[in-house]
C-alpha cells in the first residue's frame, strides 16, 4: 500500500511544525526577543517547582459574605420599619433568615412591598428572565426575608470578581513579575509568584479583608464590662487595650482617595498618610467640627488601629494612622488601603513555596534522569533490534521533541511530574514499536516478502496499540480531571505524549521503514539483534502452573491488605493536611536541639527526616486544630523556631495544606481511581467480552493490592502523587493485558478447535518476550528517574518500577488462569451450551 504524495506533504508539515513549536526552548533570551514572533509558540513555562517561587490558593468565606449581605438587608428593613412610625427592633436577625413581626396587620401590608423591592435580580435564567436575590415569604403577620440561592450564587461571583481585581493590586504593590492569578471553580482564587520565597508579607496583604471606618468612640462605657445596645468592645491592633467603639459608621474607608506610608517628621515613627475624597473630605471636615476634644477610632478588619482625640476640625480632608507600626506594616496598611477592601474574607487554605535552590537543582535533576533514560532506551532499541531500532528511536526523539513543542503551543506548565510523564511517555511509545517489530518478525518467519511482512505486521499491530493506548489514555483523562496542580501537568503531558506516539510510531516510523525496504531494493526484512537471537518459548504451558501462581499472587495480595492496616499507609499531607518544610544549612544540623525546639511550640507531633548530608533536613506538623488560619499562624511559629535553631537556615520549601483541600484532594483521588477501573472496564467489554474486562479488573485489583501493599511496606509518602502512580499503573497494566487478550482474540478465530487452556499457553508463548522487552524499556526508563530524581517524583517512580514488574508477571501468569476460570465457569452456568468468548464474530471455544 503506497502513500500518496498529499498524505507526505501532510506529514512532513505537522513535523516541520512540531520541531518548530519546540526550537524556542533552547533559543537564548536575546535569540527568542529577535525570532519569536516568527515561532509558533513560546517556551515552555516551567512550574514553581522548577524555577521557585509562591503557590497559595485563597477561598471567599461564604458564610462571612452571606452574613454582611443580610447585616445589610436587616438595616434597610429596620430603615422602612422607622419609616412607617414601627420600632426597628421589630426586625431581628435568626441565623440567615429576618423575621419582622409589625405591630398591626395595617403596618403589616405597609412595610411589605417596600421589603419586597428591596430585592435585585440575581442570576439569569434566559429569555430575559431573572431570579430574585432575596425571598420575602408572608405567614400570618410575619415576614420572613432570607437570601435565594441564586442571590448567593451572584453574590460570590460578584465576590470573587471584585476580589480577583483587588488582589491584582495588592500583588502589583509588592512588585512580583509575572505573577499569575486566576478563579478556581466557584469560590477560590490562585495566585502563583514566581521567585518570590517569602510569602509572609504577601500572606498578610492577601488575608486581609481591609475593611476600614471611622467611629465614634463612648467615653462613658467601662470597656471591660458588658456594653450597651450600638456600641461594640474592639480590641486594639497593637497595644493590647480594648475600646468601646460606637457601631455606627461616621464614615466609610470607600472614601479614602489615597495612602501612604512614611514618618512623622516630631517622633520619626511609622505612620500612614491618608486623603479623603471629596465626599469623605466634607463628612470628615463635619464629624471632627461637631467632636472636637471626642476620640474617635480608626478601625480596620475588627481591630482598632488607633483611636486619637479630635483637637481640632480636620477640614482638609487629610489625616494619618499611627500606633506602634514597624516600617513594614506601615507599607502592608498603606498597601492595603489603596487597593481597596475585599468584599469577604479571603481565608489561605493551600500554600506552596519552593526555593530557587531546590528549583534549579530540579531542572538538573529533571534533564539529567530525562536523558540518561531516554539513552537506555536508545541502547535497549539499538540492541534488540540494530539498524531497525535506529529508525524506532528517530520516532521517540521525534515523539520527545513534538511533545515539548505542544506543550508550548498549548500554554502549559512544565513541572517535576511534567517531566516524569514525558520519561515515561517514552518508555511506553516503545510499546508500540516493539509490538510492531515483533509483528514483522512473525509474518517473516512465516514466509512473507518484505513489503507483506511491512504491511501486515503494521496492520495487526495497529488495532494493538490503540486498544493499548486508549486504556491508558482513560486514566490520563481522569487524573486531569481530577487532579491538581502537578498531578495534571503529569497527566496532560502523557496524554499530549501518547497522542503524539500514535503519529510517531506508527506513520512516521512506518514510512522510514518502507523507505528502507524500497531503496535497499529488500526481499525480506530480517531484523537481527546485537544481543542474540530473541528465543521463544513455544512448548511451555502457563496454565499446568496456575494454581501455583494465583496462590503466591493471593498470598502477596493478602500480605498487602495486612501490610494497609498495619504498619498502614504513610499519608503525605495532601490527604492529611498539615505543615511540610524543608530547610538547610550550611553545617550539619543538630536534630536533637530542632526536635526540643519545635516540641516546645505546643504542635502536636513533629517528624523530622535528615537528608543531604545532615545539612537538610525535612519538617512534617500534624495538622492543626481549627480552622485554615491555624495552620498558617503555624508555620510561622516553625519557620521562627528553625531559625532560632539554624541561623543561616534557608527555607527550601514549604507546604501548608488545610482541612478543606486535604479532604477535597483525598476524595477527588479514589473517586479518579475508581472511575478509571470502571471506564476500563466498560471499554474491554465492549471491545472483547465480558469474561475478558472482569478477568482485566480482577487482575487489576490483584495489581493494586500489591502496589498499595508496596507504598506501606516501604513507607513511602502516599499524596497525589502517589495516585498518579496508581492510576499510571492501572493503565500500564491493562495496556499490557490488552496485547494478550488481543493475541487470544486472534487465535480464537484461526483456532476454532483448540482447547481453551492450550490456546491460553499459545497466545502468552507468542507475546511474552515482547511484554518483557517492554516492561525492561519502561523500567530502565524510570530507573533514573527513580534514584536521582528527587523527593517530589520518587513517590512515583520507584512504585512504578516496582507496578511494572508485578504488571508484567500478572499479564503472564495471572490474567490467562483467571480467563480460563471465568469461561469454565460460565460453560457449568449454561449448561452443555458452548459459550462465545472470541469477541464480536462469537467463535466457539472448546473448553478443555
Amino acid at each position: 500500500m503506497r502513500t500518496s504524495k498529499w498524505a507526505l506533504a501532510a506529514y512532513l508539515v505537522i513535523i516541520i511544525f512540531g520541531v518548530l513549536t519546540a526550537v524556542p526552548n533552547i533559543l537564548t533570551p536575546s535569540q527568542l526577543e529577535r525570532f519569536g514572533r516568527f515561532l509558533p509558540a513560546k517556551p515552555v513555562t516551567l512550574g514553581l517547582d522548577l524555577k521557585g517561587g509562591s503557590h497559595l490558593v485563597l477561598e471567599v468565606d461564604s458564610a462571612a459574605l452571606t452574613k454582611a449581605r443580610m447585616d445589610v438587608l436587616l438595616n434597610d428593613v429596620r430603615g422602612i420599619l422607622r419609616t412607617a412610625g414601627e420600632r426597628a427592633s421589630a426586625a431581628r436577625l435568626n441565623g440567615t433568615t429576618i423575621v419582622v413581626t409589625p405591630s398591626s396587620p395595617e403596618a403589616r401590608d405597609k412595610v411589605l412591598p417596600e421589603i419586597r423591592n428591596l430585592a435585585a435580580p440575581a442570576g439569569a435564567l434566559g429569555f430575559g428572565a431573572s431570579a430574585s436575590d432575596i425571598d420575602v415569604q408572608q405567614q400570618g403577620d410575619t415576614i420572613s426575608v432570607t437570601l435565594t440561592e441564586a442571590g448567593v450564587a451572584d453574590r460570590m461571583t460578584a465576590a470573587v470578581d471584585q476580589s480577583l481585581e483587588i488582589i491584582r493590586r495588592r500583588v502589583d504593590q509588592v512588585g512580583v513579575a509575572e505573577p499569575l492569578i486566576q478563579r478556581v471553580g466557584g469560590d477560590r482564587i490562585l495566585v502563583q509568584l514566581p521567585g518570590l520565597q517569602d510569602p509572609t508579607r504577601l500572606r498578610q496583604l492577601l488575608g486581609s479583608t481591609a475593611q476600614m471606618s471611622f467611629h465614634m468612640l463612648d467615653a462613658s462605657v467601662d470597656p471591660n464590662s458588658v456594653p450597651p445596645r450600638g456600641v461594640t468592645i474592639l480590641p486594639g491592633a497593637n497595644d493590647g487595650q480594648k475600646y468601646a467603639v460606637e457601631d455606627r459608621v461616621t464614615i466609610s474607608g470607600d472614601r479614602l482617595a489615597d495612602a501612604k506610608a512614611g514618618f512623622d517628621q516630631r517622633t520619626n515613627e511609622p505612620i500612614v498618610s491618608f486623603t479623603f475624597d471629596t465626599t469623605g473630605a466634607r463628612q470628615f471636615g463635619e464629624v471632627t467640627k461637631a467632636n472636637v476634644g471626642r476620640p474617635f477610632a480608626i478601625v480596620l478588619d475588627g481591630k482598632v488601629l488607633t483611636a486619637p482625640v479630635i483637637r481640632e476640625p480636620i477640614l482638609g480632608g487629610q489625616g494619618q494612622i499611627s500606633g506602634n507600626f514597624t516600617p513594614q506594616e506601615a507599607t502592608v496598611l498603606s498597601a492595603l488601603l489603596r487597593s481597596g477592601a475585599l468584599p469577604a474574607p479571603l481565608t489561605i487554605i493551600e500554600e506552596r513555596t519552593v526555593g530557587p535552590n531546590l528549583g534549579s537543582d530540579s531542572i538538573r535533576m529533571g534533564l539529567y534522569t530525562g536523558l540518561a533514560g531516554l539513552a537506555f532506551v536508545v541502547a535497549l532499541m539499538v540492541g534488540l533490534y540494530s539498524a531497525w531500532g535506529l529508525i524506532a528511536v528517530v520516532g521517540l526523539i521525534l515523539h520527545t521533541i513534538m511533545t515539548i513543542g505542544i506543550l508550548g503551543l498549548l500554554g502549559s506548565t512544565l513541572t517535576l511530574p511534567g517531566i516524569a510523564g514525558i520519561i515515561l511517555g517514552i518508555g511506553m511509545a516503545v510499546d508500540a514499536n516493539i509490538l510492531i517489530n515483533a509483528r514483522i518478525r512473525e509474518e517473516t518467519a512465516s514466509g512473507s516478502g518484505a513489503m507483506k511482512a511491512l504491511d501486515v505486521g503494521f496492520n495487526k499491530a495497529y488495532a494493538t496499540i490503540v486498544d493499548g493506548n486508549m486504556t491508558t489514555m482513560v486514566g490520563m483523562l481522569l487524573l486531569f480531571m481530577f487532579g491538581s496542580g502537578p498531578v495534571r501537568g503529569f497527566a496532560i503531558t502523557m496524554i499530549i505524549g501518547i497522542a503524539i506516539s500514535m503519529f510517531t510510531s506508527i506513520t512516521v516510523v512506518r514510512l522510514l521503514m518502507r523507505e528502507a525496504v524500497v531503496r535497499r531494493k529488500m526481499k525480506k526484512i530480517e531484523i537481527h539483534s546485537i544481543l542474540g537471537a530473541v528465543r521463544s518459548i513455544p512448548s511451555f504451558s502457563f496454565m499446568r502452573g496456575r494454581f501455583v501462581a494465583i496462590g503466591v499472587s493471593a498470598f502477596l495480595s493478602i500480605s498487602s491488605i495486612i501490610l494497609f492496616f498495619t504498619p498502614g499507609l504513610n499519608y503525605g499531607i495532601d490527604f492529611v493536611g498539615g505543615i511540610q518544610v524543608e530547610a538547610t544549612s550550611k553545617t550539619p544540623i543538630d536534630l536533637g536541639t530542632l526536635r526540643e525546639e519545635l516540641e516546645g511550640l505546643n504542635l502536636g507531633e513533629v517528624a523530622l527526616q535528615e537528608f543531604g548530608h545532615g545539612t537538610s533536613v525535612l519538617i512534617r506538623v500534624q495538622r492543626q486544630p481549627g480552622s485554615e488560619e491555624a495552620q498558617t499562624a503555624a508555620l510561622n511559629q516553625i519557620r521562627q523556631g528553625v531559625s532560632e535553631v539554624i541561623p543561616d537556615a534557608s527555607f527550601e520549601r514549604t507546604e501548608v495544606v488545610g482541612p478543606t483541600v486535604s479532604t477535597e484532594l483525598a476524595r477527588s483521588g479514589f473517586i479518579a481511581v475508581g472511575l478509571g477501573m470502571l471506564a476500563i472496564l466498560i471499554y474491554i467489554w465492549w471491545r472483547f467480552e465480558w469474561h475478558f474486562a472482569v478477568g482485566a479488573i480482577a487482575t487489576l485489583i490483584l495489581d493494586i493490592t500489591k502496589m498499595i501493599g508496596f507504598f506501606a511496606l516501604m513507607q513511602i509518602d502516599f499524596n497525589l502523587t502517589a495516585i498518579a502512580a496508581v492510576l499510571t499503573l492501572i493503565g500500564y497494566s491493562v495496556n499490557d493485558k490488552v496485547v494478550v487478550y488481543d493475541r487470544m482474540r486472534e487465535n480464537l478465530r484461526k483456532y476454532k478447535s483448540m482447547p481453551f487452556s492450550d490456546l491460553i499457553d499459545l497466545s502468552i508463548n507468542q507475546v511474552i518476550m515482547r511484554c518483557i522487552f517492554t516492561s525492561v524499556a519502561v523500567a530502565v526508563s524510570l530507573l533514573p528517574m527513580a534514584i536521582w530524581g528527587g523527593d517530589t517524583v520518587k513517590p512515583f517512580a520507584w512504585p512504578m518500577v516496582f507496578g511494572v514488574i508485578v504488571a508484567t508477571s500478572s499479564s503472564i501468569y495471572i490474567g490467562g488462569p483467571i480467563l480460563l476460570f471465568l469461561s469454565r465457569w460460565w460453560k457449568d452456568r449454561e449448561g452443555n451450551r458452548l459459550p462465545t468468548a472470541g469477541g464480536p464474530e462469537g467463535q466457539v471455544i472448546e473448553q478443555k
